[in-house]
């Protein structure tokens, strides 16, 4: 009976120190993996702080400086959007006579124009102008030109862009540096010819992606959205070229 008792106890004690070494081997190999995540992290990090610092450099803003106030075009067109999306001005689409709709309200075109204004540039008298001397660039989108929409039709700004502002790439990769720096602040996007249209930021995501700034329901914003348009990207326009 006691040696029975004995080899019992015996067997319980090797399936205790067993049982420890796997936990034990378990709890190693679990660490090694995290180290190695962890170290993983941090490299990627690394790498996309090295990116982002790189494409801060970029930002050279080197076009006129229309309304005379220091900042060139291309900043005072981004910093008028990013007032857009700071006031969350309702998403609202109608017609007015005389074109402009109320301050609090409006649809994407309408933070374009307001963007533009801030920079000195009245693009409904430039739209308006450039239709009535190339009415040919724009008769298979508008048979009959009516100064009250005109401007704010994203075909018609569309249109008008790629026959005044410098065309840039529309593909986007993220982590790509030479690619990347082709995406810089107050930049141009329409999408589908005739849907949207927004303001390239000088926010970016960890992988250099860049933030955009937009009218669309319920209120104009600036945010990490452009890979949700990104397969229906058009155009994309740099002002002035």
């Amino acid at each position: 009976m006691r040696k029975k008792f004995f080899i019992v106890f015996l067997g319980l004690i090797c399936l205790a120190i067993a049982g420890f070494e796997f936990l034990t081997h378990k709890n190693v190999f679990h660490s090694n993996n995290t180290a190695k995540v962890q170290s993983k992290d941090i490299v990627n990090e690394k790498k996309h702080e090295a990116i982002d610092e790189k494409l801060r450099k970029t930002i050279v803003f080197e076009n006129s400086d229309k309304d005379g106030d220091g900042i060139k075009d291309q900043e005072d067109i981004l910093l008028g959007a990013r007032k857009e999306a700071r006031k969350k001005v309702k998403y609202k689409s109608g017609y007015y006579v005389g074109g402009y709709p109320p301050e609090n309200e409006g649809v994407c075109t309408d933070l374009v124009w307001r963007a533009f204004k801030d920079a000195g540039y009245n693009l409904k008298d430039m739209v308006d102008e450039d239709m009535k001397e190339h009415p040919e660039n724009y008769r298979e989108i508008q048979s009959r030109p009516d100064s009250n929409i005109d401007f704010r039709r994203v075909s018609i700004l569309y249109v008008y862009f790629k026959n005044h502002a410098a065309s840039i790439t529309t593909q986007l990769k993220p982590n790509d540096f030479e690619n990347l720096r082709q995406w810089q602040p107050g930049d141009i996007l329409t999408f589908d010819h005739t849907e949207h249209i927004a303001i390239v930021s000088d926010k970016r995501r960890s992988d250099g992606i860049p933030y955009i700034i937009h009218s669309t329901p319920p209120y104009a914003r600036e945010g990490d959205e452009i890979m949700y348009w990104m397969p229906r990207i058009t155009g994309h326009f740099r002002f002035p070229r």
